[in-house]
């Protein structure tokens, strides 16, 4: 044990640095794309009238969407909660 460092605080921060830096977009990313899996029946195409592209969605794609951006936001809810109790 060095006096001068703090090796498992140092630890400690790697792994939440490496958590909230790179785990929390890695999971935003799988939840946009658990929102463009193919299938659940639903309509596919352009919608001429209204101007848009009509996809179809998946239900398992669409909870696991929703899992992943709610444990996000409670990231980042939890990260703003630290920073403003301290």
């Amino acid at each position: 044990m060095n006096s001068w460092i703090d090796f498992s605080a140092v630890g400690k921060i790697i792994v939440v640095g490496l958590l909230a830096g790179a785990g929390l977009p890695a999971l935003f990313s799988v939840g946009i794309r658990a929102l463009a899996l193919p299938g659940g029946g639903g309509r596919h195409g352009t919608d001429a009238a209204a101007g848009t592209t009509v996809m179809g969605g998946n239900t398992a794609g669409l909870v696991l969407a929703v899992l992943c951006f709610a444990t996000v936001l409670a990231g980042i809810g939890l990260g703003i909660y630290i920073i403003v109790a301290a």
